[in-house]
């Protein structure tokens, strides 16, 4: 199945939930979660059920003998009225118990709630996910991936979900191993940590194992990744949130992707109890952090760990959550991280000393300028993303000006492949050379930290960024006037012209 008939097939069932009453977009991708994972548990169930048979070996799978009306391939065949009984009344309460103690994604659905009221929905949308490719290989994950576009499309909630077209770029600037340790202190669908899975199964593909559909989508097996995958499957990948619908859907969205979801946990990093409950994940555990924590507020001071109001004295958790990050990585450690652009030259204590942290006990990397838009349409605030290694020394700073990221900068966020300075970014990235790269009035240049310092730590581009101004030259003023003159003689001559023909 391609990816067009798959968005198709989505669009469909996304239309049956609202026009049978589920019209928040968070509930509507939560239920098609919960089917969704019922249809996988069945498949895995039956897979287990195949090998044991041809092993002859005994089975002891999730559901007991005399509970296999509760799987997928039973229930799916009921229809209507009995189907929604057996659904709301035994199988929601097996997953919530049962469930929930075998299944790496079962802590997450003891709070799991059944909302599809009706049987004539619940039948249309089994029979949609029933012929949903989901046992197909990394389509599950491109499935899931659209239906999580549909957070920002729909025009609520959107803040969960950052642009996938930015996360790819984050993730390729930092390069991470399959190797290695992956956070993200504020997860919401875990799009940064799905978004380094792909980059790493794409790049760790053989070549004559990728396969391509007939519109041209390309799926990479990422078999050269099999020597790390009890790494990844147990530690590679961190995510860290308070909200337990993120969680389940950001859960979900691993699974789906190839990754259980072990290393999930419902925890808001910025309180003390962090370092309480989760002492080894909470300082010098990380090699890579990625985040695009909320900034539109402030949190309650009393809360805070307070070894990161030893820091900084803020309430403002862009910056409390910049604190945080350095803390979370190892040295060396390395991060991407999205700030609003008053991160950048806000003029507080708080702003000037995280600041003066990222430059002077630490390697600031980059500071790349993201044109307004990139958030509509349910944000329009400026903002930038800041690389830094943990440790290290600053000597120069790499500046790169986005001002287009391939759409439109309106609510709309129309495609416009054309208009799309991203693959520069990430191949300039690449290239740098701070020897090379002195011209203010180019797209990207370096910028020394003596510079900085001098202005107060500032790292808006503006402040750096130097505009070339092109000299004009114009006739002189006699020669204007009499262009004038004569053109005023034109028009009048028109005019009789016209009075003429009106006599």
């Amino acid at each position: 199945m391609t990816r067009s008939e798959i968005k198709s097939k989505i669009d469909a069932l996304w239309l049956d939930f609202h026009s049978g009453g589920i019209t928040n977009p968070i509930t509507v991708i939560e239920q098609i979660s919960y089917l969704m994972f019922l249809r996988l548990l069945d498949l895995s169930e039956s897979r287990n059920e195949k090998r044991a048979a041809r092993l002859k070996q005994s089975f002891n799978g999730i559901f007991p003998k005399e509970r296999q009306q509760l799987r997928w391939s039973h229930f799916r065949n009921l229809g209507g009225e009995p189907m929604l009984s057996v659904v709301r009344d035994e199988v929601f309460p097996f997953l919530r118990t049962e469930v929930e103690k075998r299944s790496a994604l079962g802590r997450f659905l003891k709070d799991a709630n059944f909302l599809i009221p009706t049987a004539n929905l619940l039948n249309r949308a089994v029979n949609a996910i029933d012929a949903l490719p989901l046992e197909a290989g990394d389509t599950k994950g491109d499935l899931y991936e659209y239906l999580l576009s549909k957070l920002s499309t729909a025009g609520i909630a959107g803040q969960f979900r950052t642009p996938r077209h930015i996360i790819r770029a984050m993730v390729e600037i930092l390069d991470p191993k399959p190797n290695e340790t992956i956070c993200d202190p504020a997860a919401g669908t875990a799009g940064f940590l799905v978004g380094t899975m792909e980059y790493l199964r794409e790049k760790y593909s053989s070549p004559d194992l990728i396969e391509t559909d007939s519109d041209g989508s390309r799926h990479f097996p990422g078999d050269q990744l099999e020597p790390y995958r009890e790494h990844i499957q147990k530690e590679m990948l961190h995510g860290f949130d308070f909200d337990g619908t993120m969680l389940r859907i950001a859960a979900m969205n691993l699974l789906l992707h190839g990754v259980e979801s072990r290393t999930l946990h419902n925890q808001d990093t910025l309180t003390s109890n962090f370092s309480e409950r989760l002492p080894k994940l909470a300082q010098d555990y990380y090699d890579v952090c990625l985040a695009n924590p909320p900034f539109k507020g402030t949190i309650d001071h009393e809360s805070t760990d307070p070894t990161l109001k030893s820091k900084v004295k803020t309430k403002k958790s862009e910056l409390l959550f910049l604190v945080l990050i350095l803390r979370l990585l190892k040295n060396g450690g390395r991060s991407a991280v999205i700030v609003p652009d008053g991160v950048l030259f806000g003029s507080s204590q708080a702003h000037l000393g995280v600041r003066q942290m990222l430059i002077d006990d630490n390697q600031l990397e980059a500071v790349i300028s993201l044109p307004a838009g990139v958030f509509k349409p349910y944000a329009g605030v400026s903002t930038a993303i800041l690389v830094f290694t943990k440790a290290g020394r600053t000597d120069d700073v790499w500046f790169y000006d986005v001002e287009a990221d391939g759409f439109s900068l309106d609510d709309k966020r129309t495609a416009q492949p054309s208009k799309n300075d991203l693959p520069d970014l990430v191949s300039r990235w690449k290239a740098r050379d701070p020897k090379q790269e002195s011209d203010r009035t180019a797209k990207h240049f370096f910028v020394p930290v003596g510079d900085i310092r001098a202005n107060k730590y500032d790292l808006s581009l503006n402040r750096y960024k130097e505009t070339k101004y092109e000299e004009v030259s114009y006739d002189p003023p006699k020669t204007i006037l009499k262009r004038m003159r004569k053109l005023e003689e034109e028009i009048l001559e028109d005019i009789d012209i016209l009075e003429g023909m009106l006599r």
